[in-house]
C-alpha cells in the first residue's frame, strides 16, 4: 500500500514539472514574440492556455484524491497540500504570460520604442526563479528555495529601472510614446509580479521541508540565506 502511495506521489510531481515547463515556455514565447514581432507566437500563448488550465484540474483532483484515500500525516500532507498550493501558483503564472502576450498584440505592428535590453534581463530572471522554485518543491530542496527568495529584489531593481526609464525618457518627454510605453510597462510589471509567484512557492517548500513559516516573514531570511528561527 506504501509502495503504491509512494508511485502516486512521484506521478504527482511528474505533472507539477510539467506545468512549470509549460509555465516558463508560456512565459519566454511572450518575450520572443515582443522581440520578433510576431504575431502568431503570441497568439499561441493565448491559445495553449487551454492546456494549462486542464493540467491545473488535474492536478487538484489527484492531490484531493491522494488526502481523501490514504488521509497522510505530517511530511505526506504537508507535500500533497504544497502541491495544490504550487499548483495555482503556477496557474496564475501561465495566466500572466497571456497578459503579457497581449500587451504584446496590442503593440505587435508598431515599431518597437526602444530596443529591448531590460525586459529580456527581467525575464531570464523571472523564468530562473520559476524553475528554481519548482525545483526545490521536486528535490525538497531549501537552498534553492532561499536562492528564489533572495532573487527577488533583482527583479525588483530591474522592474524599477524600467518604469523609470519609460516614463522619464519617453512619456514625460512625447505624450505620443504613452501608447507602446504603457504596454511595456505592463510586461514588466507582469514579469515582476510572475517572481513575486515564485517567492511565494519557495516560501511554501520551506514550509514543506522544515515546518518553518517564512511567508509574511521576510525577517527570518537573511541576507546569507540563512533562516532565523525564533527560540
Amino acid at each position: 500500500m506504501k509502495r503504491h502511495f509512494d508511485e502516486e506521489l512521484k506521478d504527482l510531481n511528474q505533472d507539477i514539472l510539467k506545468m512549470g515547463i509549460f509555465a516558463e515556455e508560456a512565459i519566454r514565447n511572450s518575450i520572443e514574440a515582443l522581440k520578433n514581432r510576431d504575431r502568431e507566437l503570441a497568439e499561441s500563448v493565448v491559445e495553449n492556455d487551454v492546456r494549462i488550465d486542464r493540467l491545473e484540474l488535474v492536478i487538484d483532483e489527484k492531490c484531493i484524491d491522494l488526502i481523501a484515500r490514504h488521509q497522510p500525516l505530517a511530511k505526506d500532507l504537508r507535500f500533497i497540500t504544497t502541491g495544490m498550493k504550487l499548483n495555482a501558483e503556477l496557474e496564475r503564472i501561465s495566466d500572466i504570460a497571456v497578459d503579457m502576450a497581449q500587451r504584446v498584440l496590442e503593440i505587435v505592428d508598431k515599431p518597437l520604442l526602444k530596443p529591448l535590453v531590460d525586459i529580456p534581463k527581467l525575464t531570464v530572471v523571472a523564468q530562473n526563479m520559476v524553475k528554481m522554485a519548482v525545483d526545490s518543491f521536486i528535490k525538497g530542496d531549501v537552498e534553492l528555495a532561499k536562492k528564489v527568495i533572495l532573487s527577488d529584489n533583482e527583479a525588483d531593481k530591474l522592474r524599477n529601472l524600467i518604469t523609470k526609464e519609460l516614463i522619464e525618457d519617453y512619456m514625460a518627454k512625447d505624450a505620443s510614446t504613452a501608447p507602446r510605453a504603457v504596454q511595456l510597462l505592463l510586461i514588466a510589471r507582469f514579469l515582476e509580479r510572475i517572481c513575486d509567484h515564485s517567492t511565494n512557492i519557495a516560501e511554501d517548500v520551506i514550509y514543506m521541508v522544515q515546518a518553518e513559516v517564512v511567508k509574511h516573514h521576510p525577517e527570518k531570511l537573511k541576507s546569507d540565506g540563512t533562516i532565523f528561527i525564533d527560540k
